[in-house]
């Protein structure tokens, strides 16, 4: 004795039932396990987030600094944001862009200052000058920009070291003090063909 074959109602309710469990098998496989949650000396973390960028505004409502970091972690003890790895985007009042980045980052109470520590960089792209410190304050009120460890500025071809550095991003006028020395080397211009 032969068994009935299927309907097509069957056949379609097997398919469904086929395919539905093959998207939530493929569901299950795309959910990323969040990192282990940090520990941090100033107590445990009220959240801490992957992959974030932070964007601050000012009175005009204008993006006037943008931080992108793999994670960030704040803990409400002290109201820090500690960042890894952060690149800061900064742009001053005249609209002219800066980038800065480190090893790691700190944002203090109420997203400012931002402390950079580590191989920390400040680029000013339109002025071809970079700075290289180990720790990097930026104070986003005011536009100041400030390292009170030993500094090089580079500025192709030239280049300076010294103990402190500031530059105020709104006016763009930067400072190098104590103990400065570097390497000018004499302009080279081309005589005009006749």
């Amino acid at each position: 004795m032969a068994l009935p074959r299927p309907s097509f109602r069957v056949w379609l309710f097997l398919l469904l039932v086929a395919l539905g469990g093959g998207l939530a098998l493929l569901d299950t496989r795309s959910v990323r396990e969040p990192g282990p949650v940090p520990q941090d000396a100033a107590g445990e973390p009220d959240f801490y987030l992957e992959g974030a960028r932070l964007t601050r505004f000012d009175a005009a409502g204008l993006a006037h600094q943008r931080v992108d970091t793999p994670r960030l972690v704040h803990t409400p003890h002290d109201d820090v944001t500690r960042l890894t790895e952060p690149v800061a985007r900064l742009v001053d009042d005249g609209g002219r862009l800066w980038l800065a980045e480190a090893d790691s980052g700190e944002l203090g109470p109420g997203g400012n200052p931002l402390v950079l520590t580590g191989d920390a960089q400040l680029e000013a792209p339109e002025e071809r000058w970079r700075l290289d410190t180990e720790e990097l304050h930026y104070d986003a009120d005011d536009g100041h920009a400030w390292s009170e460890t030993p500094a090089l500025l580079r500025q192709p071809p030239q280049r300076m070291r010294g103990e402190r550095f500031d530059a105020w991003l709104h006016d763009n006028r930067a400072r190098l003090t104590d103990n400065v020395h570097g390497h000018h080397p004499p302009e080279t211009r081309e005589e005009p063909e006749s």
